[in-house]
């Protein structure tokens, strides 16, 4: 078979292209620090990639909830005990000015000493998390759940709303408690104790009953008071442990989460990141390469026919 002076030509540039394109492709390569700079390049592996990252890109929105599940839990969870420790203190001055020592004056200071831990209180039942939203106004957020109406009561103005957010693929968490799930209603008994009639009153009413009864002098009144407070503290044990249990098992569940993240970028780094050692090289070989066919196609494109007679 002959071969012409073209075919030569064409062979020539046709390797030189080729390791141009290769060494291109490396060269971009170590640019980007990645494998694939084209998916084109390799698709298999493309499409591999992208499903990890959107894995990564997954977990990573459950760290994230997460991280905003506990600073609202956390601020649940503050504003729990520091009105435990109100209601605490509250009865013990109920249970002092209960005692028959006390005249009138020790009272109203009693009084008065426990109607500034209601408006106390009050402020902590608008409490509002690291985003400013209001803590127990249920899907209100942005509405003072606990208001004064005309009457100088204390009205709940949220809803019941309790929310769950996905901290994993298979994992919901408790993020809030309504106001009445916290601060009321409390069940109160009057009339005939042998008929009694139940009623609801908040929080707020009670201590408002409770100073009323101490100014007063009301003994009956005061007892009743200091057992809805009993009912109060109740209460805020039982959602204080409620928050406690979301708080270990969002603790736990981040643990599990950044696991799962670091395995995925792990994975993620084998299928996607540049060995730099290996591509540079490749680029050193290629460049060599390409040198040797430029030098071919150097001494191939001075050859003449006087040199074949010579």
């Amino acid at each position: 078979m002959k071969i012409s002076t073209q075919q030569f030509f064409d062979r020539a540039v046709g390797q030189m292209s080729e390791r141009q394109i290769s060494l291109s492709t490396i060269q971009a390569q170590l640019a980007e620090g990645k494998k694939i700079v084209k998916p084109s390049d390799e698709p298999d592996r493309a499409g591999a990639i992208l499903r990890i990252k959107s894995m990564v890109d997954r977990q990573d929105r459950h760290h994230q909830a997460l991280v905003a599940a506990k600073n609202r839990l956390q601020s649940e969870e503050a504003v729990l005990k520091n009105s435990t420790n109100l209601i605490t203190r509250i009865k013990e001055l109920a249970l002092a000015a209960s005692n028959d020592s006390y005249d009138a004056s020790n009272r109203e200071v009693i009084a008065i000493e426990i109607d500034g831990m209601a408006e106390q209180l009050l402020s902590l039942a608008n409490a509002r998390d690291t985003q400013d939203n209001y803590l127990f106004g249920g899907s209100k957020v942005r509405v003072q759940p606990f208001q004064k109406n005309a009457d100088g009561r204390i009205v709940y103005e949220g809803d019941e709303t309790r929310f769950r957010i996905a901290v994993g693929d298979h994992r919901d968490l408790n993020l809030n408690r309504s106001g009445t799930d916290v601060f009321g209603p409390l069940a109160r008994q009057t009339g005939d104790p042998e008929a009694p009639v139940t009623s609801a009153v908040s929080l707020f009413e009670s201590l408002q009953d409770i100073t009323a009864a101490i100014r007063t002098g009301d003994h009956d009144e005061m007892n009743r008071g200091i057992g809805e407070l009993d009912k109060m503290m109740n209460r805020f044990t039982f959602n204080i442990a409620e928050v406690g249990t979301d708080l270990h098992v969002a603790s736990m569940q981040t643990e599990v989460v950044e696991e799962t993240q670091l395995q995925l970028k792990s994975v993620l780094s084998n299928v996607e990141d540049l060995d730099y050692a290996e591509a540079v090289t490749r680029m050193q070989k290629q460049m060599m390469s390409l040198e040797a066919a430029q030098r071919s196609f150097a001494q191939i494109s001075r050859l003449t026919l006087f040199d074949y007679v010579n």
